[in-house]
């Protein structure tokens, strides 16, 4: 397979059946900001010591190709592939894990600030790069895109997911949470 073709070196591409948009449109921004977390959770990846978790990311970035698949389809002009479409599961599983690292957490009773050991900190930026594809799939919905729910709930509770993750991180770590505490 090539690797380059040309065919967007005056600003179009193709979506998934061929379609050719602007390189700048919104669905294009949507994909494009969950291929650039994609990206994040590889450097996140590097810095978890725990397998368990290692492996954990490993499959939210093959469901993130799951789900850019599904923004990269319009389904007003195709059907979306069986294996672009986000399962049920693939939130529960993320919930699963949320669950299963709380328990071992302190309880939250203050807003912390993004940061503490290097791992929590990509995982925060990863939590907001997380929160910026929500953002971006939502004015897609705007535009008038019908949007499978589990498509909006797996973005949104990915960044919870992060979030908890980046805990978990300074704990293992033996790093407190930065709490934050309003200076003026």
């Amino acid at each position: 397979m090539p690797i380059y073709t040309k065919t967007g070196d005056h600003g179009q591409t193709s979506l998934v059946g061929g379609q050719r948009v602007s390189k700048c449109c919104q669905r294009l921004e949507s994909y494009g900001t969950v291929d650039e977390l994609n990206s994040h959770i590889g450097v996140l990846i590097t810095y978890c010591s725990e397998v368990g978790a290692t492996e954990f990311l490993t499959h939210v970035q093959a469901d993130l190709f799951v789900l850019g698949g599904y923004l990269a389809t319009d389904a007003s002009a195709r059907e979306v592939r069986q294996g672009n479409i986000v399962m049920p599961e693939m939130v529960s599983a993320i919930e699963g894990e949320i669950d299963r690292m709380q328990k071992s957490l302190p309880p939250l009773r203050l807003f912390i600030l993004p940061g503490g050991s290097r791992g929590a900190a990509m995982a925060h930026v990863c939590r907001t790069v997380c929160r910026r594809a929500e953002r971006s799939i939502l004015r897609l919905v705007e535009t008038g895109v019908e949007m499978d729910e589990n498509v909006l709930a797996y973005v949104n509770r990915l960044s919870d997911y992060f979030f908890v993750l980046a805990r978990k991180m300074n704990c293992d770590a033996g790093v407190d949470d930065i709490v934050w505490r309003r200076e003026r």
